[in-house]
């Protein structure tokens, strides 16, 4: 049993569900949701505001309780638009752990594009025909292209029903001036996500839309009653057009916050954000020229459930394609910033040949950390592509931003960490980047693995493969490590990587508290 935790800018949701790995799929066990309103910040600073910190940290600690006394096996949390736009969002992250004991995976905007597409994906069959996905959250929406396998657009805009709301709107019921503003601004800030995805259509695609959130779900409860006199016993599946859209929308904008909360259907505290929630998605569909939209009632918090279950091997059948998306968007970053993939390759095999035979005996990270290491290897030179001077970091830069899927953000900083200190100075507490870092263990994994970079870039020196393969002995007795390195050619000295060893063994040798000898083994 896992527990899925979406801290959003309006809402807190928790999905706790029962994994059938024989299917291999999941039923969900129960649902909770609190509106917290995480997006009310603090105009000024723009920092989550102290009150609501600690509304939100009661929340996910009676979450937490619920989740424990059900039995679950694990508690993934992600935290996205507010916490990750807020100066003090860290803080925030910081404080969730120490008081509720739960870790909280801060996730960028392509990301949360990626999992809710994870998680639509396991609700709906697509038949390998075109989608678009928009999800319209309190602070950010994503909008979404893809038909079953590869997502082939993920977008993320930072506009939102709460972050609208708290913006644009100031009179009760919005005037008209204020209402043709909010249009204006929603459909200014979507342009370019809709742009990209109508740039990624094929010739004689005509994707349906699919709606998942609060505001598509409300907008679909209100109409059902309407229409139908009741509410289906699930809205996954259910209809409604851009038509009826608009006629809700002049109602809505018609209306006080009291009236608009009194109408059947209406959750509490939804009447608040409702119009600016539907003004987004009547923008969206306008600017798309779709007529309908069809609602699915699982999202992002499934989608976190659905990358589990890929990270930990359960997804082999349709879904398997997405299982790999960690190391097809580090490829992805690299052919985009040129990167010699033939160099990097080489040295991320000498990077974990170091990490394999040295488990154990100096250090004990696991296969998630030795993923870690492959990406930075991958993507340590990254940097070239702004300039040769300083590279290292470039590279920090340009992985810190180059939107990797499939990882968290505190994930992509130790990769960017790793990749920046394969050269030069080793890192400091002075270092803003180093600093980032809030945790110890996270620290001292940046030291042991850029140490392990550091000698398996020595090991490709001229970039030709001069050297096929090493082997290590550690001699804890003395201290020492002896490293035989076997050249590709017999009679190749391989005297620049040996020197280059040598220059940056140092910082290894400090790290693990040893000595390293390389030494140059000779053919026959």
């Amino acid at each position: 049993m896992i527990a899925a935790i979406d801290i959003g800018t309006n809402s807190l949701h928790m999905v706790v569900v029962k994994i059938e790995p024989t299917l291999p799929s999941f039923s969900i066990v129960t649902r909770e949701k609190e509106t917290v309103r995480l997006g009310d910040r603090n105009l000024v600073t723009g920092e989550l505001k102290p009150e609501v910190i600690d509304k939100a940290i009661a929340c996910l600690g009676r979450f937490k309780t619920l989740a424990d006394s059900l039995g679950v096996d694990s508690i993934v949390a992600v935290a996205t638009s507010a916490v990750r736009e807020s100066p003090n969002g860290k803080d925030f992250i910081h404080k969730v752990e120490t008081e509720v004991g739960l870790t909280v995976d801060l996730i960028s905007g392509p990301e949360e594009a990626r999992r809710i597409y994870l998680g639509v994906l396991s609700g709906m069959e697509f038949n390998n025909l075109p989608h678009i996905i928009i999800d319209i959250g309190g602070g950010s929406t994503e909008l979404i292209l893809g038909d079953s396998e590869e997502p082939r657009c993920l977008t993320s805009t930072k506009v939102g029903a709460v972050r609208l709301t708290g913006e644009l709107v100031n009179s009760d019921p919005i005037t008209e001036t204020e209402f043709k503003y909010l249009q204006a601004y929603a459909r200014g800030m979507l342009e370019r996500s809709v742009e990209e995805i109508l740039a990624n259509f094929k010739i004689g695609d005509s994707p349906q839309l699919i709606g998942t959130s609060g505001t598509i779900e409300t907008i679909a409860t209100i109409h059902a009653r309407e229409k139908l006199g009741l509410v289906p016993s699930t809205l996954n599946g259910y209809q409604f057009s851009l038509q009826d859209l608009r006629t809700w929308v002049n109602r809505l904008r018609k209306m006080t916050n009291v009236e608009r909360a009194t109408i059947p259907g209406m959750p509490e505290k939804r009447s608040e954000v409702i119009l600016s929630g539907a003004v987004i998605l009547q923008e969206a569909m306008t600017l798309l020229g779709v007529e309908s939209v069809t609602v699915c009632e699982r999202s992002l918090r499934e989608g976190v459930i659905v990358d589990w279950m890929l990270t930990h091997g359960f997804i082999d059948n349709r879904l398997r394609f997405q299982s790999s998306i960690r190391h097809r968007s580090v490829l992805k970053v690299a052919k985009k910033y040129q990167t010699n993939l033939e160099h990097s390759e080489r040295v991320a095999a000498f990077a974990f040949s170091i990490f394999d035979q040295t488990q154990g005996q100096l250090h004990n990270w696991s296969v998630d950390e030795r993923q870690l290491l492959w990406a930075a290897a991958i993507l340590h030179n990254c940097g070239h592509y702004i300039s040769h001077s300083s590279h290292h970091k470039h590279s920090y830069y340009l992985i810190r931003n180059g939107e990797l899927l499939g990882y968290n953000e505190t994930e992509i900083e130790i990769i960017a960490n790793i990749a920046r200190y394969h050269r030069k100075s080793p890192p400091k507490k002075k270092h803003d980047n180093y600093r980032s870092l809030l945790h110890k263990e996270h620290r001292q994994m940046v030291n042991q693995l850029s140490a392990i970079l550091r000698l398996a870039v020595a090991l490709d020196r001229r970039q030709i493969g001069a050297i096929s393969h090493i082997q290590c002995e550690y001699f804890p007795n003395f201290k020492e490590m002896k490293m035989f390195i076997f050249p590709s050619l017999s009679n190749d000295e391989c005297a620049l990587e040996m020197w280059s060893l040598d220059y940056k063994k140092g910082i290894f040798d400090e790290e693990f508290g040893l000595k390293l000898v390389p030494v140059l083994m000779r053919a026959g």
